[in-house]
């Protein structure tokens, strides 16, 4: 008896980046996918939600391939949709300007060939066609929504948080696939991180050992109608099992943490959590390792002459 292995899908993501964001760009999509990659292009097997990613702009899932935009419109003649679609080129090469006369045409050629009704202004499905390497692709086209921005606009804010962009990794980072996990931010401060993991669906617990911190983490949890588990106490107080959590080493604009209190808290934090992602501005390398983490991978995120360090710790 043969078996039939069906093929896995292919899905291309693109990404817009700033430079000073390279390395945490890269760290998230080896949390995402597995590997990264210097272009603004990967192409994987996994599904992600591009509005997971601060940095992913759209993904195609790919249906169709060919060696010619010909090769994509004989095959496109078998789609039967009952919903109404549009047809766009996504050019992903910036090198190679293409004409708007073309792409229209490029377009029309397809659209024409697919059973179903138009819609160029609101349509249901929304298809694109694509060059990559050589390679004509066709698939189903998923622009990414930028949920991280809006959460800027939060009631409460701290000058040394997290900017919501850069939360939005690290919660990535810490939390590539949420089935089944349970996560903490110990430190949480103003609920920067619990927004973001809240806001894919994460389940995850805060807890700080400022009363103040935590009056406007509920405020701005509740502004954005989320809900969990924010607690007042010590990291070094956290009782109960956890897959990941998220620290944001504490610090001010004056002083940071003595070694000592430092060790204390990731020792507290490797009794609780079975893996970390670290925040911090200082190399902590030795601390990191002293409380009985392994570093299994790193970055810099950089916001001027600022920089942070983020870490993965198991």
């Amino acid at each position: 008896m043969t078996e039939n292995k069906q093929k896995a899908k292919n899905y291309i993501y693109t990404f817009s980046r700033h430079e000073d964001e390279n390395s945490l760009c890269c760290l998230e999509m080896r949390s995402l996918f597995g590997f990264d990659t210097e272009t603004t292009i990967l192409e994987s097997t996994r599904q992600i939600d591009p509005s997971r990613s601060p940095f992913i702009k759209e993904r195609i899932d790919v249906i169709y391939e060919g060696e010619n935009l010909d090769d994509i419109v004989h095959q496109v003649v078998d789609l039967q949709l009952e919903a109404t679609f549009k047809v766009v080129f996504i050019n992903l090469d910036k090198r190679e300007k293409v004409a708007f006369e073309k792409r229209r045409a490029w377009e029309r050629q397809v659209g024409l060939h697919i059973q179903g009704k138009v819609n160029l202004q609101n349509p249901e499905l929304l298809f694109a066609i694509i060059n990559v390497n050589g390679r004509w692709l066709f698939g189903q086209y998923f622009a990414s929504e930028a949920v991280w921005y809006k959460h800027q606009s939060k009631p409460q804010n701290y000058s040394t948080a997290l900017s919501t962009r850069v939360a939005r990794a690290v919660v990535n980072i810490a939390v590539p696939n949420p089935a089944g996990i349970k996560a903490i931010d110990p430190c949480c401060g103003i609920g920067t991180v619990l927004i973001e993991a809240l806001s894919m669906g994460i389940d995850i617990d805060g807890s700080d050992l400022n009363p103040l911190a935590l009056r406007g983490t509920r405020e701005n949890l509740a502004y954005f109608g989320f809900q969990t588990e924010v607690t007042l106490r010590d990291i070094r107080n956290v009782t109960g099992n956890y897959q990941v959590a998220i620290i944001d080493m504490p610090y001010n604009l004056c002083s940071v943490l003595d070694p000592k209190e430092q060790l204390e808290m990731l020792q507290s934090a490797r009794s609780f959590a079975k893996k970390v992602v670290i925040v911090t501005i200082e190399t902590i390398d030795s601390i990191i390792e002293m409380a009985g983490f392994s570093i299994v991978d790193r970055c810099v995120a950089k916001k001027g002459s600022f920089t942070r360090q983020i870490i993965v710790g198991e």
